[in-house]
C-alpha cells in the first residue's frame, strides 16, 4: 500500500481540452480537500488502437500531454499505464483496486464517457459506486459544451486537419503545440535570408493542414518569439514525402541547434503551395512575414 495519499485523474486527456481542464480542476479540488498530491493516470497509447484495431492520430504526444498537463493545469504527477492486451482483458474491478492499493487513492475523478476493463465494463457510476462502498470520493463530470456543441479530441483532430486551428484552440483552451527538439534542416532559410529552425511531428501525432501558419516559438530558456511556421513537404524544392516543420522566428538571430523549442499554432494564414522559382518563393516568404506581424499586431493581447 503507497503510503502517499492521492486524489486521480483517469481518462486518456488527448489535447488536454476544455473537457479535461473541467476533470483536472476538479481533481485540484479534491487533493486539497484530503490532502492528497493531485495525479493524473493515463495510457501510453490510444485504448482504440487495440480494442478496435484502429490507428487513432493522437493530437499530442504522451510526453507532450504530460507538459501541457503541467504547464497548463499546474499538476506535476501524471503516471503513464502501458495498454497492452492483458490491460484490455482485465475485469475493471481488478483495475481500480490495484491501482487504489499501488498508489494510495483516495479520490477518483472521471469523465462521465470514460470506460475501462474488459468490453469496457467499468462505467462511470459502477465505479462510483465501487468507490463509496470503500470510502473514497468519486466525481463523474458531466460533458463540457461550448457553443452548444460537447468538446471532444474527435472534434478537435478533424479541426486541426482542416487547418481551422484558432477554432481547435478555443476548444483546446489553449495553443495547439509541437514540441521537438530543434535539428539540422535543408538551409534553404538561410540562404533566402530568413532562416529556420526544423521540428517533426513523432509518429502517430496527427499533422495540421499543410500551409503556412502564425506561430509562437517558445525556447527552452523561457524565451519566446512570434514565427512564420510552414508545415508541409516544400513542394518547390523537394520531391520527397516528409514532412518537416519550419519555423523562421521574427527579430532572432543565432543558432538554436539541440535546443528543445515548443511551436504554438496560433493562425492559418495560407496553404502550401509550388512556386516556379525560388526568388518567387523568397518573395511570398516576405509576405507571410508581413501578415504573420499583422495577425499579431491585430490580436495582441
Amino acid at each position: 500500500m503507497s503510503e502517499l495519499r492521492r486524489a486521480v485523474a483517469l481518462g486518456f486527456f488527448d489535447g488536454v481540452h476544455l473537457g479535461h481542464a473541467a476533470l483536472l480542476e476538479r481533481v485540484k479540488e479534491r487533493a486539497a480537500e484530503k490532502n492528497a498530491e493531485p495525479t493524473v493516470m493515463t495510457f501510453d497509447v490510444h485504448p482504440d488502437t487495440l480494442v478496435f484495431g484502429k490507428e487513432v492520430l493522437l493530437i499530442n504526444s504522451a510526453p507532450e500531454r504530460e507538459e501541457i498537463i503541467r504547464r497548463v493545469y499546474g499538476i506535476d504527477t501524471t503516471i503513464f499505464l502501458h495498454f497492452n492486451r492483458s490491460m484490455m482483458q482485465m475485469p475493471w474491478q481488478e483495475f481500480i483496486s490495484s491501482a487504489v492499493e499501488e498508489l494510495g487513492i483516495v479520490s477518483v475523478v472521471v469523465g462521465h464517457d470514460f470506460s475501462f476493463g474488459y468490453r469496457g465494463e467499468g462505467k462511470p457510476e459502477r465505479l462510483k459506486a465501487w468507490c463509496e462502498e470503500r470510502g473514497i470520493s468519486c466525481d463523474i463530470i458531466p460533458a463540457v459544451k461550448l457553443d452548444g456543441r460537447v468538446v471532444s479530441s474527435t472534434e478537435i483532430r478533424v479541426l486541426i486537419a482542416d487547418g481551422k486551428i484558432e477554432e481547435a484552440n478555443r476548444l483546446l483552451g489553449h495553443p495547439h503545440t509541437l514540441s521537438d527538439v530543434i535539428h539540422s534542416g535543408y538551409h534553404l532559410g538561410t540562404k533566402l535570408g530568413s532562416p529556420t529552425i526544423n521540428m517533426a511531428f513523432p509518429a502517430g501525432v496527427l499533422i495540421p493542414r499543410h500551409g503556412v501558419y502564425a506561430a509562437k516559438v517558445w525556447l527552452d530558456d523561457d524565451t519566446s518569439y512570434e514565427a512564420v511556421t510552414n508545415v508541409g513537404v516544400r513542394p518547390t524544392v523537394s520531391e520527397g514525402e516528409r514532412v518537416s516543420v519550419e519555423s523562421h522566428l521574427l527579430d532572432f538571430s543565432g543558432n538554436l541547434y539541440g535546443r528543445h523549442a515548443r511551436v504554438e499554432f496560433m493562425h492559418f494564414q495560407r496553404p502550401e503551395a509550388r512556386f516556379e522559382s525560388v526568388e518567387e518563393l523568397s518573395e511570398q516568404i516576405r509576405r507571410d512575414t508581413e501578415e504573420t506581424r499583422a495577425w499579431f499586431r491585430q490580436h495582441e493581447a
